[in-house]
């Protein structure tokens, strides 16, 4: 725990959560750092089956705070592209966590903040959130975050909004598939809920590698090796414990041993 984070266990689920209202939870170079091992840590755990990235107050997160811009401002290239990675590899991070995730949404989300939602599997916001990604409007381009934002909104959104820095509100977050559910504020956590269940009572094993399964898949096209990795994806599944498991709890209509 810090004053930029903090991380707390309940059951099968860690709950990272970022703590800096006062500053609408913008991250700095410090704050990238603990993220990042903010992840890396709850990935580790055997005994999580789930991951919430959450913030305090009123937003969810502002993207780069104004002293770390004030610093960038000054940096060299090299000092950029040391700077830009760290970022890159805490997207990577959340990304490539083995534990399913999800971004708890109660507020607005800016620039880099869309990076933070996009790398998360799933989003469930707030119907009062907004989102922009204000890059352009400071002669920026949001190239870090880019590769997890154009597969959560898809290209043609990305045109558009990448372009404009336009503010959009969730209703659209929804329609062009940034998030997956919006709420009322009163519903935000039993919505989350919902998802934690079904997360914490499907086989972790099958979870953890479907997962996988989708970050391997996306965007590839379907050739021989694709097709083929699939193939060898299932059998090596369905030859586990936790896969014979699963479909003699079925068969035998019993529970099965993860629950």
């Amino acid at each position: 725990m810090s004053q930029n984070l903090q991380i707390t266990y309940e059951g099968a689920v860690a709950r990272i959560t970022l703590t800096q209202p006062e500053i609408r939870n913008a991250f700095s170079d410090e704050v990238i750092v603990e993220i990042t091992a903010a992840f890396m840590e709850v990935g580790r755990r055997a005994e999580v089956r789930a991951v919430v990235l959450a913030a305090q107050g009123p937003a969810f997160c502002a993207g780069a705070n104004l002293n770390w811009m004030r610093r960038m401002a000054d940096y060299t290239r090299d000092e950029n592209m040391g700077d830009a990675g760290k970022l890159a590899e805490m997207l990577r991070v959340i990304y490539e966590c083995p534990k399913p995730t999800i971004a708890r949404v109660q507020g607005d989300v800016y620039a880099g903040g869309m990076g933070l939602v996009a790398a998360c599997d799933m989003a469930v916001a707030v119907d009062t959130a907004g989102f922009c990604l204000s890059e352009v409007k400071l002669g920026l381009i949001p190239a870090t975050i880019s590769p997890y934002v154009i597969r959560a909104m898809g290209a043609r959104a990305a045109h558009r909004y990448f372009l404009t820095a336009e503010r959009f509100g969730a209703a659209e977050a929804l329609r062009i598939g940034f998030v997956h559910e919006v709420v009322g504020a009163d519903q935000l956590d039993a919505k989350l809920d919902e998802l934690l269940k079904a997360l914490t009572t499907a086989s972790p094993n099958a979870v953890r590698v479907c997962k996988k399964l989708v970050i391997d898949v996306a965007e590839r096209e379907i050739n021989a090796g694709l097709i083929a990795a699939t193939v060898q994806g299932i059998a090596e599944i369905r030859a586990s414990d936790e896969g014979k498991e699963g479909v003699q709890s079925f068969l035998h209509k019993r529970k099965p041993n993860w629950l």
